[in-house]
C-alpha cells in the first residue's frame, strides 16, 4: 500500500469495467484485485490477537473519519421509516441515501486535511456506494466491498498511515458496521443478491475475517464456543466476529444450525488460524470472483483496471542462470499473496 503525492497525482474518476463474465478473468489479473486483496490482509494480519477494546494508535484522520459515521449515523435518526404497505424495503432510505449522495462531497472535505482534498471526486462515489442501493433498497457484500475500498484509497494517498491499520479495523470498520446494521433494521434492507441458506451472512463477509484474526491467539474462546449464548453476551462488544454472530441472532429466528448453517460449520474447525485462512479463501471465491458482486465495483486512477504488473518475489535468493527459462506457473494457480515475502506474524 504504498502511497502516491496527492498534491501533483492525476486523480480520476472510477467508472465500471466489468461488464460481463468475460471480464471476471481481467479483474482477477488486476491491479485493483492486488491492491484490494493486498490491503484485506494486510489489516488481516495487523489485528490478530488484537481485540475491538485493545489500544491502538489513532490519527487525526482516524477520529475525522469516525465523526464523519456519526453524522450518518444521527441523519438516520432524522430520516424515520414512513408508513408504506410492503413489509421490506423501507422507501425512507432513499431519501437517506439521497441526503449522504448530495453531502458526500462536503463530508469527505471535512474529513481529509486539506492536501488530500484533490482526490474526493476518485474518493466520494466509494462513500456514496458503500451502504446500499436506493432503488432496491438492498446492501451487500458489494457495498461492503465499496466502503473497504474507501479505506484502501485513504491508506493509497496517505491520509492513513501504516500506523492506522489497527484502528482502520478497530474503529472506523467496526464503527461502520453499527452504521450500516442501524439502516438494515431501521430501513427493513434486502440481501442484495440471493444468498439462500448456504451463505455465510446474509449481509457482511469480511467482519468474519478480521474477527477471526481477532480471535487468533487469544487462547481463551474456542471456536465451538460462538455457538453459545453466554459467550455471545460476554464478548460480542470485544470481538468482531462474535459480535456478527450477536446480530444473527437478534434478526434470525429459528435453529442456528438451519438458517447459518455455513457458520454451523465453521464452528466445528479446531483453531481460528485455519477459519481465518479458509475465509480469505471462501471470500475470494464467493465474492471476488462472483460477476453480480463485481460489476458494480468501479475502478479509478487509484484501484485500476488495468493488468498488474509482475513483481520478482522477493524470496527469491538467486537468480536463474542464463538463458534458462524459469518455471512455468500455470495461470489458474497464480495467487497475487505468492509474491509477498512471508512473516512470522502471516496466517496460516
Amino acid at each position: 500500500m504504498g502511497a502516491v503525492d496527492p498534491q501533483t497525482y492525476n486523480f480520476t474518476v472510477p467508472v465500471k469495467a466489468v461488464n460481463s463474465n468475460e471480464d471476471m478473468a481481467a479483474w482477477q489479473k488486476s491491479e485493483a484485485y492486488e491492491e484490494y486483496v493486498g490491503f484485506i490482509n494486510a489489516l488481516n494480519i495487523a489485528v490478530k490477537n488484537k481485540s475491538n477494546k485493545s489500544t491502538c494508535s489513532m490519527s487525526g484522520v482516524v477520529s475525522t473519519v469516525l465523526e464523519l459515521l456519526e453524522k450518518l449515523d444521527l441523519w438516520v435518526d432524522q430520516t424515520p421509516p414512513v408508513d408504506q404497505p410492503q413489509r421490506f424495503g423501507n422507501q425512507a432510505f432513499a431519501q437517506w441515501l439521497k441526503k449522504v449522495t448530495e453531502g458526500a462531497e462536503d463530508l469527505l472535505k471535512e474529513a481529509l486535511p486539506a492536501r488530500y482534498q484533490r482526490a474526493i471526486p476518485e474518493l466520494v462515489v466509494y462513500l456514496v456506494n458503500g451502504f446500499g442501493n436506493s432503488t432496491r433498497i438492498d446492501y451487500g457484500t458489494g457495498h461492503e466491498m465499496s466502503f473497504l475500498m474507501l479505506l484502501c484509497c485513504f491508506f493509497k494517498i496517505g491520509a492513513l498511515t501504516q500506523t492506522d491499520k489497527v484502528a482502520a479495523v478497530n474503529k472506523i470498520f467496526a464503527r461502520y458496521l453499527a452504521l450500516v446494521r442501524k439502516l438494515q433494521i431501521t430501513y427493513r434492507m434486502e440481501p442484495a443478491g440471493s444468498h439462500g441458506v448456504w451463505s455465510l451472512d446474509d449481509y457482511q463477509f469480511v467482519p468474519f475475517i478480521w474477527g477471526s484474526s481477532q480471535l487468533m491467539g487469544q487462547g481463551h474462546i474456542e471456536p465451538k464456543m460462538f455457538l453459545e449464548k453466554e459467550c455471545v453476551e460476554t464478548h460480542s462488544e470485544e470481538y468482531m466476529f462474535i459480535g456478527c454472530i450477536e446480530f444473527i441472532n437478534k434478526v434470525k429466528t429459528g435453529q442456528f444450525a438451519e438458517h447459518s448453517n455455513q457458520l454451523w460449520n465453521i464452528s466445528a474447525v479446531p483453531t481460528w488460524t485455519k477459519i481465518n485462512s479458509g475465509l480469505i479463501k471462501m471470500y475470494k471465491a464467493e465474492v471476488l470472483a462472483k460477476f453480480p458482486v463485481i460489476q458494480h465495483v468501479l475502478f479509478g486512477s487509484l484501484l485500476p483496471f488495468k493488468p498488474a504488473q509482475a513483481k520478482t518475489p522477493l524470496h527469491t535468493l538467486h537468480r536463474p542462470p542464463p538463458f534458462a527459462a524459469p518455471p512455468a506457473v500455470p495461470k489458474d494457480d497464480a495467487d497475487p499473496e505468492d509474491s509477498k515475502t512471508p512473516t512470522a506474524n502471516t496466517p496460516e
